[in-house]
């Protein structure tokens, strides 16, 4: 292993994990070491990113914001997490990951601090939504962080590498909600600038930190060739669909589940932020689930039975919401997050095995195997992202659907609906494409039992 002078001590220029030897000697303690700290930063970049679904929760009647508004707020940074994905992807093979890492942590210290200035009743609504906007870019730090981990570890341990990166990231949502429970709790709800100064030392300690003990691998390249080609595959376009229905679900409600509770149930909030917490740290500790049950059951049998269950969940919502009973309406949340969880792992584990499928049937036919594996990687990590970007946008749409809701019934039922016409929609997708005999066994280019 060596490093090139003029590019810096922190460049590796041989990186071989797939080696044993290599691993076991070399390979493991970097690997981990960057892990480590990658789901530090990006833990971090979460909850700037859901620093909004917080702040709406301090904004009493003095800042003149109707429910309406205060969804357009938490929809704004979502938007922009989503279109920041795809820059972010490409970033670690431009600049490395480890000072892209730097980079993105640093750029938290943007929003957080602005928000901090302007924090107060009587800012426009325009300036917040300029702020929520800025948040957003703590969205696209996901997808740079699985890009890099992803080339750290050999095929062998990625399962695990990526999902406890993910997981890790994910926390960050129910962590912020935590922290503005306190907040609220202890200093009361006139007080939101606390929540922004307990992350400013945090963002400085996470780019410090990348800085200090990451590295950059000069082996990794981007793969510009692999994103056009899956943007042909129809495959791509069903899997972010999926995508869109759980990891969307997840930071949608995310956002969206305290102002609901708010709105719908006149909770104050104290009170809505004493549960709101519970969704995203469930739904974020469920997902690994997802991944186990996958490998032992196949992910499209587990995807295709999550999302009926969310269907059946979100029935319960509806029908919660016409009795105005805040207890059932609270658990089936909280059940609701927790499928999605099981589905983003179950969906995430169904991209790779769809493309060893068509490897495995073109190996069969004669081609070289080791070229249809790298290939079938290649296309793998290009959807993952790909989906990725994609699949952020659903929280979009949850917001945007939740705001129209209140708007016109001050209820988010007519909401609930939809989405339990786009759930229901997501079970026969699955269905058709993945499961259906003999669709499946018929055609090399769709999945079968082991997706």
């Amino acid at each position: 292993m060596t490093a090139t002078a003029h590019r810096g001590a922190r460049w590796i220029d041989h990186w071989d994990p797939e080696d044993e030897g290599f691993w076991e000697r070399t390979g493991k303690q970097i690997a981990r070491r960057n892990l480590w700290f990658s789901v530090f930063a990006e833990h971090i970049g979460f909850s700037i990113w859901t620093l909004w679904s917080v702040i709406v929760l301090f904004m009493g009647p003095d800042y003149g914001f109707s429910a309406a508004d205060k969804f357009l707020l938490v929809s704004t940074p979502t938007l922009i997490g989503a279109i920041m994905r795809l820059p972010y992807t490409f970033a670690v093979a431009k600049f490395g990951g480890r000072n892209w890492t730097v980079i993105s942590a640093a750029l938290l210290l943007v929003p957080t601090a602005l928000t901090a200035i302007v924090l107060h009743p009587g800012t426009s609504l325009g300036t917040f939504l300029v702020m929520a906007a800025l948040g957003g870019v703590g969205g696209g730090n996901f997808a740079s962080s699985m890009t890099n981990i992803n080339t750290f570890y050999p095929e062998r341990h990625k399962g695990w590498a990526l999902g406890l990166n993910a997981g890790g990231g994910n926390l960050g949502v129910a962590v912020i909600q935590l922290v503005g429970l306190l907040v609220i709790g202890l200093a009361g709800a006139t007080a939101p600038r606390i929540v922004l100064y307990s992350y400013l030392p945090l963002i400085v300690v996470a780019a410090t930190c990348a800085a200090l003990f990451m590295d950059n691998l000069s082996t990794v390249r981007g793969d510009t060739r692999a994103m056009r080609a899956i943007v042909r595959n129809g495959h791509t376009w069903v899997m972010s669909v999926l995508y869109i229905g759980t990891f969307g679900s997840f930071i949608g409600y995310s956002f969206a589940f305290g102002l609901v509770l708010q709105n719908q149930f006149g909770r104050t909030p104290l009170q809505a932020a004493a549960v709101t917490f519970l969704g995203p740290l469930l739904g974020s500790l469920s997902r690994p689930l997802g991944g186990w049950l996958s490998d032992r059951k196949g992910g499209a049998r587990i995807t295709f039975g999550t999302f009926g269950a969310m269907a059946l969940a979100t029935v319960v919502l509806v029908l919660a919401s016409s009795a105005n009973s805040l207890a059932l309406f609270t658990v089936a949340f909280i059940v609701l997050f927790v499928l999605t969880g099981i589905g983003n792992g179950s969906t995430y584990k169904m991209i790779p095995a769809i493309f060893r499928m068509k490897a495995k049937a073109a190996i069969d036919a004669g081609a070289d195997e080791a070229a249809e594996l790298r290939k079938a990687r290649r296309l793998s990590g290009a959807l993952i992202g790909f989906a990725g970007a994609l699949g952020a946008l659903g929280g979009l749409f949850i917001n945007l659907a939740f705001r129209q809701s209140f708007a016109g019934a001050h209820s988010g039922a007519p909401a609930f609906i939809g989405f339990l016409v786009f759930y229901a929609v997501c079970v026969g997708v699955t269905w058709v494409v993945y499961l259906r005999k003999p669709a499946v066994r018929a055609q090399v280019a769709l999945a079968g039992a082991e997706v």
